[in-house]
């Protein structure tokens, strides 16, 4: 693309080729032109994402090297903690889909046309946890019955969050790489196994720094059991995954229950 690591991109968006008939076609056409310009694949080396055809019917870009697939869903103003995405059946469909594609999340100045923040939920952090159905399309409506979805980024771990760009600064792609590359050992685990993993993941983000105690994750014991009401033993579970954690390299045990972030 001839740009460093650090200066990938620039950050306004082209003037549209076609006159669409209303804003949001226009949005997604110039948002999707900017990362088909810009982006690039952060599970390889490859430093563009060529576009899939238009109305694919889950994913819009494809890495010609590795196969990886992305859906790009952007927004004027701020990012908020869910993003309306498509049907609520589709998408609990793709969860185990074996090319369930990864979401690139954009937030763009309209007035300034450029964009503002991008981030990057990998697939495998996609569980049915973070999917809230919406209500159905009443009667009368067009699509009478069909009901969308939220994807719910809030509920993510930072970990799985990962900045492309913040407030208008990129970071560097080998950055980007690296924290996609530090997770990517969850796509290892089955869809139920996964959101354990990714609860206690998320109780560890909530004590708020690097050393912790495993007493400071049981503190958070009636939260993870209200995500699994049928699990009786909530505490073997939290070890269980913090084990699991440790083998995988996210952590390091330090003895007498202390644990350490090492990604």
């Amino acid at each position: 693309m001839g740009q460093d690591d650090n200066h990938w991109c620039e950050l306004g968006f082209a003037e549209p080729a076609v006159v669409f008939k209303g804003p949001t076609q226009t949005a997604r056409s110039v948002t999707e032109a900017w990362v088909a310009l810009h982006g690039f694949c952060p599970n390889c080396p490859a430093d563009r994402l060529p576009p899939l055809p238009n109305n694919s019917p889950v994913a819009d870009f494809r890495c010609g090297a590795c196969g990886e697939e992305y859906e790009l869903k952007a927004k004027r103003g701020r990012l908020g903690p869910s993003i309306p995405d498509g049907a609520f059946g589709t998408m609990t469909a793709r969860l185990t889909a074996a090319n369930n594609p990864s979401l690139f999340a954009m937030s763009y100045d309209r007035a300034a046309a450029r964009v503002t923040d991008l981030i990057l939920v990998p697939s495998h952090f996609f569980t049915p946890q973070i999917i809230a159905a919406r209500k159905p399309l009443g009667p009368h409506a067009r699509r009478a019955g069909w009901q969308g979805c939220n994807i719910l980024i809030g509920q993510v771990p930072a970990s799985g969050r990962i900045r492309l760009i913040h407030a208008g600064v990129p970071a560097p792609r080998a950055e980007v790489r690296a924290a996609w590359t530090a997770t990517r050992f969850l796509r290892d685990e089955g869809l139920k196994a996964r959101g354990w993993l990714l609860a206690v993941m998320g109780a560890v983000e909530a004590v708020g720094r690097p050393e912790f105690t495993l007493a400071e994750v049981y503190a958070q014991e009636a939260r993870l059991a209200a995500l699994y009401p049928g699990n009786n033993n909530v505490r073997p579970k939290i070890r269980q995954q913090l084990q699991v954690l440790r083998d995988r390299g996210w952590l390091a045990f330090d003895g007498r229950g202390r644990y350490r972030r090492t990604l």
